[in-house]
């Protein structure tokens, strides 16, 4: 009984002592203290500007666990400048990571990578990251408040006397941030530890694992594809070929073989979303061109890129190798060096000439090193172009249809098949240009008086930026069918990604009020209602496939449908198959598909999930089991895992070793 009670006293006293001491410590070190605040303080600004409000504890705690820690390192410099100068630097970093943070958010929806700004500090060629002059926001300087009162802090507060020395000063700061960060871990469920290691969700991670934890976590993770390759990636191998064996392979159909020995010329369509088509403003269709080509051939109705970071890179990579984009960075920029199964690796086998054409520089997202992984045998990029005429941020989208018709003219008399991909720049955010496309009016017009309406609003230039390249989408078609290359080509048009405009544009496209020239509230009569599943279910694209030999090849399909898909299905009318494709054949699953997204969000015809929120919305009135959800889920999380692993380890090299050691066997 007296050895508890000497234990119990032990306790007593190393707790007071340690709470004495890290009184001291704040004490005697106000500056630090002032930091510490203004840390905590910058992360839950950053999640009021991006998440919004949330009455949560859990990313405060881990925030305070890591500001915690980097203090430690304050009483290792030994003057009051040179800690006065730590504190600046540390503060400068948190504080452009916010900034970085929530223009990145309201583009992108998520969280930066590192990846990402090591991108853009090495690429200052046109791109997604352009955009960030238009999305900078007032609101977004408070962010910069941290290094400023550190300044302001620094001049104020008198030096005084160390009562306590460095060693204890440490160890108390280290105690205290373990203490936040088992109260941290108190507030984890079991499903949280895989969420942060897999990291698909960086809006959950940072609602839930705070700023400086998520962004910690993808440094670890940016390294990651160096680190594979030093560790063993058996159980990761031994899980993927479980998969493929289990698998079941596509079935032949209808639409087997129905374009077999076709040419084709796919069309990656810039920031064009679907909503636009069969839209009409002032009574002029929008996409006259993309209208009637949705008649004439196999429009995809519900069809929905599957991007990350990496945007327009992510669909030119999950199109080529039906696989999904990598949880953390690029697989542009980080897995450029790996081996991958692709739809024009299997078409060059049937004697296909592939090549793509950009009127960008080709180490933009890392062209020249990835197109010769995923198989393209050419790339015609900025130097293949005369920049004669130019709409935004490079050659106009008319001008690089008619060179590149040009140059297909020349590889259709070289090459008896070929598969060619454009890739169109005129229709990128942010839209706000116009000196080509004046002929859509995007104001109201009532009784004989002119409204603004959407005249000046980044959705109304982005109408105009849209219009101008559907006319250019008509002339590629006109051009490809005067030089006769239409009777045996196909033409694939599919959008890349959406346009990543505001809730508040659209909000004020179906609300507005010409008498006040504002939205409406939503309590007035009439207001329609924008929520964020109707965002979310509005970023889906087009998808053509138009074939003026075979007319009778023109449907419909309602199917959800994902980018990932897209090769299957196009593989199969071509006569080509992966068997390593996580989409399937969607002429195969017309009842339901399952649509996955790399946040971990998914989509079928019957719902779509919000992982985030563990929440669904019904698209159809029919009544679904737990089990549709859970195992839609599961397979959701399988497939995003295991087209992890096949990238990061590098799956298809293994597989070409084991089959170039069968055949020196």
């Amino acid at each position: 009984m007296k050895k508890v009670k000497d234990i119990l006293c032990f306790i007593k006293d190393k707790v007071i002592e340690y709470f004495k001491n890290i009184i001291t410590v704040f004490k005697e070190n106000k500056l630090l203290v002032v930091y510490i605040i203004g840390a905590i303080l910058n992360g839950i600004l950053l999640r009021l500007f991006t998440i919004g409000f949330q009455l949560k504890i859990s990313p405060i705690l881990a925030d305070t666990f890591i500001v915690l820690c980097f203090s430690c390192l304050y009483f290792l410099f030994k003057t009051r400048k040179s800690k006065f100068i730590y504190l600046l630097v540390i503060s400068i970093i948190s504080c452009i990571l916010s900034i970085a943070n929530a223009v990145y958010y309201y583009y992108f929806s998520s969280f930066i990578s590192v990846t990402f700004i090591s991108f853009v500090l090495t690429n200052s060629e046109t791109g997604d990251a352009n955009v960030v002059g238009d999305l900078i926001q007032i609101k977004y300087f408070i962010l910069l408040f941290l290094p400023i009162i550190v300044i302001v802090a620094n001049k104020l507060i008198k030096k005084e006397k160390t009562k306590i020395n460095k060693k204890d000063s440490i160890k108390s700061v280290i105690i205290t941030a373990i203490i936040f960060l088992l109260l941290f871990i108190s507030t984890l469920k079991s499903v949280d530890y895989g969420r942060f290691n897999n990291q698909w969700n960086r809006e959950y991670l940072v609602s839930k694992f705070g700023l400086y934890l998520y962004q910690l976590n993808d440094i670890v993770k940016s390294v990651e594809p160096k680190m594979a390759a030093l560790f063993g990636s058996d159980q990761a191998y031994k899980k993927i070929n479980e998969y493929y064996e289990n698998k079941e392979e596509d079935k032949a159909n209808e639409y087997t073989d129905i374009f077999k020995g076709k040419n084709v010329i796919a069309v990656h369509a810039e920031s064009m979303q679907n909503f636009v088509l069969n839209y009409s403003i002032n009574g002029v269709e929008l996409t006259p061109n993309l209208n009637r080509l949705s008649k004439e051939g196999l429009y995809f109705s519900n069809f929905y890129p599957e991007v990350s970071l990496g945007t327009s890179s992510d669909t030119e990579f999950t199109l080529a190798t039906s696989l999904l984009p990598v949880s953390s960075g690029t697989v542009f920029i980080n897995y450029y060096d790996r081996e991958y199964e692709t739809i024009y690796k299997n078409l060059q086998k049937e004697g296909y000439y592939t090549f793509s054409m950009h009127a960008n520089t080709g180490d933009f997202w890392n062209r020249n090193a990835m197109y010769k992984k995923i198989g393209y045998e050419y790339f015609y990029d900025k130097a293949s172009y005369e920049i004669d005429e130019t709409v935004g941020f490079g050659l106009s989208d008319k001008s690089f249809i008619h060179q590149s018709v040009e140059y297909i003219k020349e590889i259709a008399k070289e090459h008896e098949h070929f598969y060619g991909t454009l890739i169109t720049l005129s229709n990128h955010t942010p839209f706000d240009y116009s000196e080509l496309y004046e002929n859509i009016d995007v104001s109201m017009h009532v009784d004989g008086q002119t409204y603004p309406y959407m005249e000046g609003t980044k959705l109304g230039n982005y109408f105009k930026s849209v219009h101008y390249a559907d006319e250019a989408l008509g002339l590629l078609v006109d051009e490809l069918d005067k030089a006769g290359i239409l009777d045996n080509t196909i033409i694939v048009i599919y959008g890349d990604h959406d346009a990543r405009i505001s809730l508040s544009n659209y909000r004020r496209l179906f609300n507005y009020d010409y008498k006040t020239d504002s939205t409406k509230e939503n309590t007035e009569e009439g207001y329609v209602t924008l929520d964020y599943y109707w965002q979310e279910l509005n970023r889906k694209t087009p998808l053509i496939i138009y074939s003026k030999s075979n007319p009778s090849v023109n449907r419909e399909i309602t199917t959800v449908t994902g980018m990932y898909d897209l090769a299957p299905t196009l593989g199969n009318m071509l006569g080509v198959r992966n068997k390593y494709a996580l989409g399937k054949d969607v002429m195969n699953t017309l009842e339901d598909n399952l649509v996955v997204f790399p946040n971990g969000n998914y989509i079928t015809n019957y719902v779509y999930y919000n992982d985030n929120k563990g929440e669904y919305k019904m698209l159809q009135d029919v009544p679904l089991s737990d089990d549709y959800i859970e195992s839609n889920k599961n397979k959701s999380k399988e497939l995003l895992d295991l087209s992890d692993d096949i990238i990061v380890y590098n799956y298809f090299k293994k597989i070409q070793s084991e089959n170039k050691y069968e055949v020196e066997q």
